[in-house]
């Protein structure tokens, strides 16, 4: 016979999760409801829901013609800088955690070891230092960072090595060996050793790395302020969201319009890529 007390815990359990579910989506589905709505009905009642669904995408086509918020121009600044930056920390983090798991000596692993400690600085400490750095290299080399594109993708991939690093080094310990020796036999280069047998094997903890840094890159708003600045030709989604909202600071239809058109892309890169994220996070952390 079974227990009472086993049978309950399940079903407080699911009790708990389906309420945790409603609470987090709660901000996401006043932003939809609210989006497609006027002021007046915002500040009327939030909660409602909009008795114009088509209003949306009246809210959609303000927002985007807009030439104070700049949204297209925003949006495609973001896209590049955050596409650009996932490609080079997913080839550069997986190349570099490949060559320090096969080579077995102390200084491979001091070098890991520094990724590693890297992890704990806060960014509030290298801010300041980040941007003097920029300048310095503009004044002695002539390379503008500051205000680029190059500066801020240079940023986020070194920013989004450390993790990317320790994630491709524990998952590619569980690669054999063998593998690579019979490609090696077989006539097989270096870089081609990689592209062709090692990194089609990483799908899952690619997947891993790619949204984990993709949200963070595409949502970020402090690293953007501060190499980026106000009054930028180059303005990323964060940045044109709340300059927009300092602006129409009463017109929260338009304001919730733009919140909901920044987190679309996120929202579909989590679901198109979210059955790998576990897998790879699970098996980088026991491998």
């Amino acid at each position: 016979m079974i227990n009472p007390k086993i049978r309950k815990k399940p079903l407080l359990l699911e009790v708990i999760t389906a309420f945790l579910f409603v609470l987090f989506l709660m901000p996401i589905f006043i932003v939809v409801i609210n989006a497609g709505k006027d002021s007046f009905a915002i500040t009327a009642n939030p909660l409602s829901l909009p008795e114009d669904w088509l209003q949306i995408f009246r809210n959609i086509a303000t927002i985007w013609t807009d030439p104070n918020l700049r949204y297209g121009s925003s949006f495609f600044a973001s896209s590049t800088i955050t596409i650009l930056s996932l490609l080079f920390i997913t080839l550069v983090a997986g190349q570099a955690a490949w060559i320090l798991v096969r080579t077995k000596s102390k200084l491979s692993q001091i070098i890991f070891f520094m990724f590693v400690a890297a992890m704990v600085i806060p960014f509030q400490i290298v801010m300041l230092p980040l941007v003097s750095w920029f300048r310095i290299v503009h004044k002695f080399i002539g390379i503008p960072l500051l205000r680029t594109y190059a500066g801020m993708i240079l940023s986020y991939v070194g920013f989004g090595m450390s993790l990317s690093l320790f994630m491709y080094h524990g998952f590619i310990k569980g690669i054999p060996l063998e593998l690579e020796e019979a490609a090696t036999i077989d006539g097989c280069k270096k870089w081609e050793i990689f592209y062709r047998i090692i990194f089609p094997l990483l799908k899952p903890i690619t997947a891993t790395v790619l949204v984990l840094n993709g949200i963070w890159i595409w949502n970020d708003y402090l690293l953007p302020l501060l190499i980026l600045g106000k009054g930028n030709a180059i303005q990323t989604v964060p940045l044109a969201v709340a300059n927009f909202a300092g602006a129409y600071v009463k017109q929260w239809d338009l304001i919730l319009t733009a919140v909901l058109l920044a987190m679309i892309p996120v929202i579909i890169l989590f679901l198109f890529l979210q059955r790998y994220i576990i897998k790879g996070m699970v098996a980088g952390s026991i491998k």
